[in-house]
C-alpha cells in the first residue's frame, strides 16, 4: 500500500500524458501513416523511459525513508537508554517488567535487571488502573524506599510473537522527594487560632470567697498551660473567661486523634465550693484561611457553635465546614430572663414592622412545631400585623391541632401554602422558623430564600449547616422545646388574657410533647412557662386528649417495641419494613424507655413514599442520641434525635446505624 500511494505521489498525471500522445498519434494517421507510426513508437519509447526512470526514483525514495527511519528508532533507543528520567515498561494487566532504564534500576538497590520482576514487587501499593483509565498521570504520589514520585505513563498496543494483541504500559517516574517535603512542611507551619472558653464561669465561681475561686483559676490555668505547652504557640488570656491560643497546623492532628482530652482534664478539676457547678470549656478553632484576621472570625463561629450545641466540647472551622469534638453530656440550663427579655423586645420590633409576617416549622410538623407558631401568631396579632402559618400537604402529626386552630374566627384564613406566600412575601416580610434551625428542613427552602427577613426560634444543637443570615436568633439548647422559648417571649409580650385558650393549649401541648409529660429534659423555666399557659387558659384535660391514640395505632407501637432488640447492653433497637407512621414510631421510642434495663431506644421505618428511612431515637441521658443520629444526617438534643436517610431500604440503614453507634463508644 506504502509503493502504490508513492507510486501516485510520483506519478501525477503520467497516464494523462500519454493518452494524449496517444490521441494524437492517431490523428496523424488520416494524413501520413508513416508519420504515425513514428510517433507511436516514440510514445512507447517515453513511456518506457518514464517507467525506469520512476523505478529509480521510488528506490531512492524508499531507500531515503528507510534510512530516515532507522535513525529514529536508534535516536528513541538511545533516548530511552540514557533518559535522565527512571522509565519501566511492563505489562499493566500482570504487572510483570518488560524493560527498564539504568536509572530505574538504581532506584531498586541497584539490581542488575528486573525480568521475571512485577512493579507491584518493587513499589508495593502502586494500583496501575489509571492507565486503564486512560489517564497519563498517576493520582497521587508514589511512595519507592522513601522517595516520593510524581509517575506519568501511556498504554500501547503491540504484537507478541504469539500473534497475540498485548497492552504495554510505557511510565517516567519524576522524583519530587524535596518538593513534597516543603510542601508539607508549609501546610504543617500555616497558623490555626483556638479561642478557649470557661462557658459555666458564673456558676463555677458561685458562692465560693476568693481564695477558692483564685485557687480555681490557677488550677485551670496550669491544666491548660500544660495542654498547650508541646506546641510552643502563643497562650494568653484577654478576658476573665477567655483565652487566645495561635499555635502551627502541625499539632492540630494530634488535638483531634485524643478527641481534645483537655475537655475530661478541665472536668476532672473539684468545684470551687460544695453546690458549685463543675467548670467546663469550650474550644474553637480556626484553619485554612488566608490571614489571621479571617482565621479568628472561623474560631469565633466556632465558639458560637459550641456553645449553640450546649458547650463542653470543641468545634473546628474551615473554609467548607464544621467538625465537633465531644459534647456528650447532657446540657445545663444556662438562660438568663434578660436575655429573654432582650429578645422579646427584639422580636415585638421586628414583628412591629413588617408588612406580613409568615411563621414555617420543619418538614412534617409536630404539636411542638404547630405550637410555636401559634404563640408567634398571637405576637403578630397583638402587634396588628396580618399573620399566616405556612401549611404542609398531606398528613402530619399537627394536622389536627392545625385543623382545630382554624376553626376559631381569628384562624379563619390563618394556612397559607408555600407558594402562596412567595408570592405574597415583600422585603418588610418577616419570616420566623421556628423548632428547626436547618435550612435544608425547613418546610419551604424556596421562601426561605425568598424572605430576606428571617427569625429563628429554635432548642435542637445546632448542626454543621444552620440558618445564618438571621436577624433574630433565639436559640437555646437547653430549652425542653420551641413551644417553651416562645412562652417565654410571650410573657414580655402580652398579657394572659390575650393568648386564645385553643392557642395556650397548642404552645402547652408542644411542651408535653417534647418533655414526655414533664419528665424528660425540665427545668425551673419548663414549668414557670407551663404556668403562665395554665393562666393563659390552657386545659390540661384538653391536651390530654390529644396524645390519644386509636386501637390500631397501639396495636401498631407493641408491635414493634416486641421486635426490639438489645445492642450495647442497653440499647434497644428495632426496625419493621413497612410504614407504620412517624407517630407511632416516636411513641415506640418513647415506650421503650419505660422498659427497666433500656437507656437509648431506636426505631427504623420505611416513609410512607417509599423513598427514605426514618429514625426516630430516645435517651435517658447516658446515651447522646444526637451525636449518634448527626452521623446518619440527624439531629435533634442528647434525649430526642431523629434522622430521614434517603434510602428505602432498612436493613441496609440499620447496618449503618449499628455502625455509627459502634463509633459512638470508640470514641467515648
Amino acid at each position: 500500500m506504502k509503493n502504490n500511494k508513492l507510486s501516485r505521489l510520483l506519478e501525477p498525471s503520467l497516464g494523462l500524458y500519454l493518452a494524449c500522445l496517444v490521441l494524437f498519434a492517431l490523428a496523424s494517421a488520416l494524413f501520413s501513416r508513416p508519420l504515425a507510426v513514428i510517433e507511436l513508437v516514440v510514445v512507447v519509447i517515453l513511456y518506457l523511459y518514464l517507467r525506469r526512470s520512476n523505478s529509480i526514483r521510488k528506490r531512492e525514495m524508499l531507500r531515503y525513508i528507510e534510512s530516515v527511519t532507522s535513525n529514529m528508532n536508534v535516536a528513541t533507543r538511545d533516548t530511552m537508554v540514557n533518559s535522565p528520567l527512571p522509565m519501566v515498561i511492563f505489562h499493566p494487566d500482570t504487572d510483570e517488567i518488560i524493560w527498564s532504564n539504568e536509572r530505574f534500576l538504581q532506584l531498586t538497590d541497584g539490581r542488575e535487571h528486573l525480568f521475571d520482576t512485577t512493579l507491584s514487587a518493587l513499589v508495593p501499593g502502586f494500583d496501575t488502573r489509571w492507565l486503564l483509565e486512560g489517564k497519563s498521570v498517576c493520582p497521587g504520589e508514589v511512595v519507592l524506599d522513601d522517595r516520593r514520585f510524581l509517575v506519568y505513563g501511556s498504554l500501547v498496543r503491540s504484537e507478541e510473537k504469539r500473534s497475540r494483541a498485548a497492552m504495554l504500559a510505557t511510565t517516567y517516574w519524576v522524583e519530587i522527594t524535596e518538593y513534597a517535603q516543603v510542601k508539607e512542611e508549609f501546610f504543617a507551619s500555616q497558623p490555626v487560632v483556638a479561642i478557649l472558653l470557661l462557658d459555666n464561669y458564673e456558676d463555677a465561681m458561685k458562692n465560693t470567697d476568693e481564695a477558692a475561686r483564685a485557687a480555681l483559676r490557677s488550677e485551670i490555668d496550669k491544666r491548660l498551660s500544660a495542654w498547650v505547652h508541646p506546641t510552643g504557640g502563643l497562650f494568653l488570656r484577654y478576658d476573665r473567661d477567655r483565652y487566645l491560643f495561635v499555635f502551627e497546623e502541625r499539632y492540630l492532628k494530634h488535638f483531634q486523634e485524643t478527641k481534645f482530652d483537655i475537655l475530661d482534664a478541665i472536668h476532672d478539676i473539684p468545684p470551687a465550693a460544695a453546690g458549685a457547678a463543675p467548670a467546663t470549656v469550650s474550644i474553637g478553632v480556626g484553619k485554612d484561611a488566608p490571614d489571621f484576621r479571617e482565621l479568628f472570625e472561623y474560631a469565633s463561629l466556632s465558639i458560637e457553635m459550641a456553645l449553640s450545641r450546649g458547650g463542653d466540647q470543641a468545634v473546628v472551622k474551615n473554609k467548607f465546614n464544621f467538625e465537633f469534638y465531644g459534647g456528650r453530656n447532657k446540657e445545663m440550663e444556662k438562660r438568663t430572663k434578660v436575655k429573654s427579655r432582650v429578645m422579646a423586645n427584639a422580636l415585638a420590633e421586628l414583628v412591629a414592622d413588617s408588612s406580613y409576617v409568615f411563621v414555617m416549622g420543619h418538614k412534617f410538623p409536630d404539636l411542638d412545631c404547630i405550637g410555636a407558631c401559634a404563640g408567634v401568631c398571637a405576637i403578630a396579632r397583638k402587634k396588628g400585623v396580618p399573620v399566616r402559618i405556612i401549611k404542609e400537604g398531606g398528613n402530619n402529626p399537627a394536622a389536627d391541632m392545625a385543623e382545630k386552630l382554624s376553626q376559631v374566627p381569628e384562624y379563619k384564613d390563618g394556612f397559607l401554602s408555600p407558594q402562596d406566600a412567595i408570592v405574597l412575601a415583600d422585603p418588610r416580610t418577616l419570616l420566623v422558623v421556628v423548632d428547626t434551625n436547618r435550612p435544608e428542613q425547613v418546610m419551604s427552602q424556596d421562601l426561605l430564600e425568598c424572605c430576606t427577613r428571617v427569625a429563628v426560634i429554635d432548642h435542637h444543637r445546632r448542626a454543621a449547616s444552620y440558618i445564618s443570615n438571621a436577624a433574630l436568633n433565639f436559640h437555646e439548647p437547653y430549652a425542653s422545646s420551641a413551644s417553651e422559648l416562645v412562652t417565654e417571649l410571650l410573657q414580655y409580650i402580652l398579657e394572659p388574657t390575650d393568648l386564645l385558650k385553643i392557642e395556650a393549649e397548642a404552645v402547652l401541648a408542644g411542651i408535653v410533647l417534647d418533655t414526655k409529660n414533664f419528665t424528660m429534659r425540665t427545668g425551673t423555666r419548663t414549668f414557670e412557662a407551663a404556668a403562665f399557659l395554665r393562666r393563659s387558659g390552657a386545659d390540661t384535660g384538653d391536651v390530654k386528649k390529644l396524645f390519644q391514640n386509636d386501637l390500631a395505632g397501639v396495636i401498631s407501637r407493641y408491635d414493634i417495641i416486641r421486635n426490639a432488640r438489645m445492642y450495647h447492653g442497653d440499647i434497644a433497637v428495632t426496625a419493621v419494613d413497612h410504614p407504620v407512621g412517624r407517630v407511632t414510631a416516636a411513641q415506640a421510642a418513647d415506650e421503650l424507655l419505660n422498659i427497666s434495663g433500656i437507656d437509648a431506644s431506636f426505631v427504623l421505618s420505611p416513609d410512607d413514599d417509599g423513598e427514605r428511612t426514618i429514625i426516630s431515637a430516645r435517651s435517658m441521658g447516658n446515651t447522646n442520641v444526637q451525636v449518634v443520629l448527626e452521623k446518619l444526617g440527624g439531629g435533634g438534643n442528647a434525649a430526642t434525635a431523629g434522622a430521614q436517610v434517603p434510602n428505602p431500604d432498612v436493613n441496609a440503614v440499620l447496618q449503618d446505624l449499628l455502625r455509627a453507634i459502634d463509633q459512638y463508644f470508640e470514641e467515648d
